[in-house]
């Protein structure tokens, strides 16, 4: 299989995270390992990179987090809708996700997690232990980055007719929205001063 996959400068690595599509989760520990779906995932800093995900105190994916100190954060794609939604919808604990759903995944670069086909970019984190961790939140360094020359490259985004390779945000029940076309804008000119 043809790998579109490219390093990302980790200095530009949180602009792929700017248009807050939905996420997903990878993590392992001790050969135990588990996907989940995570609308609430953003970019927090640039050098270094970080990120902030929310992951629950009660599930199987923050234990594995807390006990490994990484985890892997994917962007799924329109074209991965049913997997995201299913993983997003079963517990860990219950089922092995990766085998019932058949997920391909290749080794992480820096990390000991899986990471996901299926997806447009790719971060490898690290836990920076902080008090946060009490409210669900994570915070961590991003140590590599890559992204899909499909639709990423020079810095930007460029998501073509191919609407299965777009990212994708979710609402609520089943029901996602695409990203959309991009478009480009001059600033407005600023008059007089305050």
């Amino acid at each position: 299989m043809q790998s579109f996959r490219q390093p990302v400068d980790l200095t530009r690595a949180t602009r792929l995270l700017n248009h807050g599509p939905v996420t997903l989760i990878t993590s392992a520990h001790a050969g135990r390992s588990n996907v989940m779906a995570a609308s609430w995932a953003m970019p927090l800093d640039f050098t270094p990179p970080k990120v902030v995900v929310v992951i629950d105190a009660k599930t199987l994916t923050r234990q594995l987090v807390e006990a490994s100190g990484v985890f892997g954060l994917q962007l799924p794609t329109r074209g991965f809708a049913r997997h995201t939604l299913a993983v997003g919808s079963n517990a860990g604990v219950e089922i092995d996700k990766f085998a019932a759903l058949q997920l391909a995944t290749f080794p992480a670069e820096k990390i000991d997690v899986p990471m996901l086909e299926g997806c447009v970019a790719w971060f490898e984190c690290k836990v920076i232990p902080d008090d946060a961790q009490r409210h669900d939140l994570i915070l961590a360094e991003v140590v590599a980055c890559y992204a899909d020359t499909r639709v990423y490259s020079d810095n930007r985004w460029h998501f073509g007719d191919d609407h299965d390779m777009r990212t994708c945000h979710y609402v609520a029940g089943g029901t996602f929205f695409e990203t959309g076309d991009t478009f480009e804008v001059e600033a407005a000119p600023v008059s007089g001063t305050r």
